[in-house]
């Protein structure tokens, strides 16, 4: 599996330190807030149960599962619901857990979906963000690292299902998705 990988991108001790730091900023800024972390599946789990550790508040959670990629290295550009909420974010400050952000086409229908639930507010964190993809201006409230237009695997983001576990952020080799 790591054969698969062209490069190590972010390491491991970087992601460590960086998700403590954004902990640190949560839970400055939410303090005294009623927080709800909404972590989106499948890619985002491994931050967001790393992330919440270093939040020092109470806080609930949930999950939602989005697909706007299926099987490709590319999006749709189709954003659908394949998980919803088990709970309400009326009057809770609600901070989606993404792994990352690309187009923003997801981002952005996740946004207006949440906020049309009435909370008291939606913010986004994300692990990586790739600007150069972005056809939304959609923009994360906290970023952990902005990353090349590089295929990314690791730390919960895949490759048709793969990768998941490595405990890195890496670049695939093409030749494993151009087949």
């Amino acid at each position: 599996m790591d054969g698969d990988v062209a490069k190590i991108l972010i390491n491991q001790e970087q992601l460590r330190e960086r998700v403590t730091q954004l902990g640190a900023e949560l839970t400055r800024d939410y303090a005294g807030k009623k927080l709800m972390l909404v972590g989106i599946l499948k890619g985002a789990v491994l931050f967001m149960a790393d992330l919440m550790r270093e939040i020092r508040l109470p806080l609930a959670y949930d999950f939602m599962a989005v697909s706007s990629y299926g099987a490709a290295t590319v999006t749709s550009g189709v954003v659908r619901i394949l998980k919803d909420l088990d709970s309400s974010v009326e009057n809770t400050h609600v901070l989606i857990v993404e792994d990352i952000i690309d187009t923003g086409l997801t981002l952005k229908y996740l946004t207006e979906t949440l906020e049309a639930r009435q909370p008291l507010s939606v913010k986004i964190v994300t692990l990586l963000d790739k600007p150069t993809r972005r056809k939304l201006d959609v923009r994360p409230d906290y970023n952990g690292f902005v990353i090349p237009d590089e295929f990314v695997v690791g730390y919960g983001l895949d490759y048709n299902g793969n990768y998941r576990n490595l405990p890195y952020i890496g670049v695939l080799q093409p030749k494993v998705y151009q087949k």
